[in-house]
């Protein structure tokens, strides 16, 4: 089947790209399997992780990269063995992950999260055919079907976007464990992009909300967020005063330097704190065992979701009218929008508008 259009995005083509020299160019998408749909994209938010591969902060980046994994967009082609009930015109997203070997243990039981096999990202992975993944700041995107989910009605494709990757990166460590329900004290570290998801899912949850800052400079959005009480971690004897007030924490933070153990010192026993954000080199936290084990503690991370999560999220994002809080910027001021994520940063995601897809 011949298409029309053609892949073209924002392209890194080096570490530099991160200083907002991202360039429109074309690109080669998966080889085409029939399992696989076409989308045509109408919003991709931006993400911390996409800073992060522009400059290999994470690990050694493959150029040239179109990075973006927070994609919304229209079904312009269908293979002829997809499932799920994915037709053209269906408004769909696609977030950080859009592969897994399908067969193994983890992939069998909904968590391809964390595949035993290959967990391909949406950029800058590679398929077992050996073509490479890549984003959606651009045009189109082509993806494997099992990762593509529907983005529900009530629902805008903007407000959905984010949450593809950033809700899903915090509804996941959430619900495992028992926000609202056996975890009725949810703290969430850190009010920015993953945060503010983070205290407004905890709260559909059912969960009572406290939201932990460096400083009250955040405290009134954490409120109007769903947080009930706040603690500024700068405020001298903030763990004291706080000592086993909670049940969860989830801590979003990269800070190689992050208080663990006054964060568990916060937790009650048999608590819970479970870390979704990856610091940059090889410095990480040391692991407090002493207070592990004299407080009956854990500590654990999450990644993502998996498909039947992330619509599971989004359902309760619809229901509850949960509204992402976004800096919008047209597709092709995306050099504009790295720039001031990472030297200010965003209040508190940015998504990007394709204006040449929207409405058409």
């Amino acid at each position: 089947m011949s298409t029309d259009y053609k892949f073209q995005g924002w392209m890194g083509l080096d570490k530099d790209s991160i200083e907002g020299k991202l360039v429109f160019q074309e690109f080669q998408p998966k080889n085409w399997e029939e399992t696989d749909v076409d989308i045509k994209i109408t919003h991709c938010g931006i993400c911390a992780s996409d800073t992060h591969t522009l400059c290999s902060g994470w690990n050694e980046t493959t150029y040239p990269i179109c990075v973006g994994h927070e994609i919304v967009g229209t079904i312009v082609r269908v293979g002829s063995k997809v499932e799920k009930g994915l037709k053209l015109g269906d408004r769909v997203g696609v977030g950080a992950q859009s592969g897994s070997c399908l067969k193994c243990g983890q992939c069998h039981t909904d968590n391809g999260n964390y595949c035993d096999d290959n967990v391909v990202g949406t950029y800058n992975g590679q398929y077992p055919d050996g073509s490479r993944s890549q984003g959606g700041y651009g045009d189109y995107a082509r993806v494997p079907s099992h990762y593509v989910v529907k983005i529900p009605e009530g629902l805008s494709s903007d407000v959905a976007a984010p949450m593809m990757c950033g809700g899903i990166t915090v509804y996941s460590p959430l619900k495992d464990n028992g926000a609202g329900t056996t975890a009725k004290r949810v703290g969430i570290v850190g009010i920015g992009g993953l945060g503010h998801f983070g205290l407004m899912f905890a709260k559909a949850l059912g969960a009572e909300v406290t939201a932990i800052s460096h400083s009250d400079h955040k405290k009134a959005d954490a409120m109007a967020l769903g947080a009930t009480h706040f603690i500024a971690t700068g405020k001298e004897g903030w763990e004291t005063e706080n000592r086993r007030s909670l049940d969860l924490i989830v801590s979003t933070t990269n800070d190689s330097k992050m208080p663990i153990a006054k964060y568990l010192e916060l937790l009650a026993p048999k608590g819970r704190l479970i870390l979704v954000g990856l610091p940059e080199g090889d410095e990480t936290p040391q692991i407090p065992i002493w207070s592990l084990v004299t407080g009956g503690r854990y500590i654990g991370g999450s990644m993502v979701g998996d498909p039947k999560q992330i619509e599971e999220m989004l359902e309760l994002a619809a229901k509850q009218d949960l509204k992402t809080w976004i800096e919008p910027y047209p597709m092709e001021k995306v050099n504009e929008a790295i720039v001031k994520l990472t030297t200010k940063g965003m209040r508190y995601r940015a998504v990007l508008y394709n204006h040449k897809h929207i409405n058409n």
